[in-house]
This record gives C-alpha cells, structure tokens and sequence, in this order.
C-alpha cells in the first residue's frame, strides 16, 4: 500500500515545478505486477493531473499581480498568442518534460477555462502513463 502512496506523491511532485521521476515509480510498480495496471494509471494520473492543475492555479495567482503583456516581451507575447488562440488543446501536451509545466502555468495565467484545461490535462497524463505501463508490462 505504501508503494501506491509513494506513486501518487510522486506523480504529484513531477507534476509541479520541482523535479520527479513518477514515470520510474509507475515502470518498477508495473514490472513487479503486484498490483492491477489500471488501478497503477489512475493513481498516477491523478495525481499528475492535481498537480498540474496546482500549476495551473499559480498561474492564475500570478496573472493577478503580473499580467502576461506587461511581463512578457513583444517577441514571447507572439507565442503567447499562439497559446490564447489554442486554448485548451495545448494542455493535451502538458505531459512533455521541461515545456509541459509552463504549459500548465501559461493555462492559469492565461485564465484558460478549470474544467476544460483539467480534461486536457488528464487525457494527456493518461496516455503518457498508459505508453509507459504497455512498455513495462
């Protein structure tokens, strides 16, 4: 049981700005075979998700008291558009490393719909996690 707990914390923490290796936890589990691969994708990825969507939250906070076209400069407020124009869709690949979390984070601030963005979000989590179970299996 506490090898489940440990995979939603980390799931969670590599979901957040600080590093993890939730996709290692995720492999070994499923190696092992001691527990039913979907129970291991839903706790993963929902605790991916929740802490993307932390993520997302922060972005909103900062959107408050730091407003995109104010902090950004002209050239990155191009891509900035790029996201508004997309919407949602762009949180499918908030599972990618190092873009996925600012992805995350831009959706906040952007203030990019809750349930939308949460949908997006998990979809995208999901399938990464399910690619890495089929590999380990």
């Amino acid at each position: 049981m506490g090898e489940l707990l440990g995979l939603f914390v980390s799931a969670f923490i590599s979901s957040t700005v600080a590093p993890g290796g939730s996709e290692a936890v995720l492999a070994y589990l499923v190696s092992i075979g001691q527990y039913p691969i979907v129970c291991l994708l839903i706790i993963a990825t929902i605790g991916n998700t929740l802490g993307a969507m932390t993520t997302w939250w922060l972005g909103g906070l900062a959107a408050k008291r730091f407003p995109a076209e104010v902090m950004l400069p002209e050239k990155n407020q191009k891509m900035l558009n790029i996201v508004r124009k997309k919407g949602c869709w762009t949180l499918f690949f908030s599972w990618l490393p190092i873009i996925g979390d600012a992805l995350c984070f831009a959706g906040g601030w952007l203030k990019l719909p809750w349930l939308p963005a949460c949908l997006f979000i998990l979809s995208g989590k999901l399938s990464r996690y399910a690619a890495i179970a089929w590999l380990f299996v």
